[in-house]
């Protein structure tokens, strides 16, 4: 395979990659609140979380892992159900905090802790039935279309698009953080993360 050939399986695989993870789901929701108030040491171990699972799985769908996924959908329906419900209780979570908003506090005033952090963002990525769908039988077979020879260059361009991602949104995020020095953007924020933790809830709850 030529040097060329390599670097546009690369860049299709980063593109793809980036298309289906920039969106506004619980991942992402999560990271962008915790990259607002959160500490360095807790942003960098969450962000790699993130990407370290992405790379798991998308590997796991290159190596054919999907077809067992599909031949199990009573494991499926398992991380459904309790999927939905750790969703539920975080969307509830964040609607109680945009009800009772509090400022930022730059200097160690972070509301979750490195623990419930890294814990909380390992709930939001494995326990997330569309995960599986999405990123091991979607990409999974995206990448397996592209050749023998091209589909782990794909998949190094897939990876590659969830480190930029997940690192750019968590250590992006703390540019706003003179907007979320007042508790109104806040409650803006919450709200919207409620919405949506609620809204994938239910979602999942229900199958679809």
């Amino acid at each position: 395979m030529s040097p060329v050939d390599a670097l546009v399986s690369v860049l299709l695989g980063l593109g793809t990659g980036l298309s289906l993870i920039i969106a506004i789901g619980s991942q992402n929701a999560f990271v962008l609140r915790l990259g607002i108030a959160g500490n360095t040491r807790t942003i960098a171990a969450v962000v790699l979380v993130c990407a370290l699972s992405d790379a798991l799985l998308i590997v796991a769908g290159i190596l054919g892992i999907g077809v067992l996924i599909q031949a199990a959908p009573v494991a499926l329906i398992v991380i459904r159900v309790v999927g939905a419900g750790f969703l539920l209780v975080y969307g509830i979570f964040a609607a109680r905090r945009a009800i009772r908003p509090r400022p930022l506090e730059v200097d160690g005033g972070v509301a979750i802790g490195f623990g419930a952090a890294v814990a909380t963002v390992i709930g939001l990525t494995w326990l997330n039935p569309h995960v599986y769908l999405d990123t091991v039988i979607f990409l999974g077979s995206v990448g397996n279309q592209q050749g023998e020879s091209a589909r782990w260059w794909w998949a190094a361009g897939a990876i590659a698009a969830s480190f930029l991602w997940f690192f750019s949104l968590g250590f992006g995020a703390r540019l706003l953080r003179p907007l979320f020095a007042r508790p109104g953007a806040w409650r803006v924020l919450d709200a919207i993360i409620a919405v949506v933790m609620l809204a994938l809830g239910v979602k999942i709850a229900l199958g679809a």
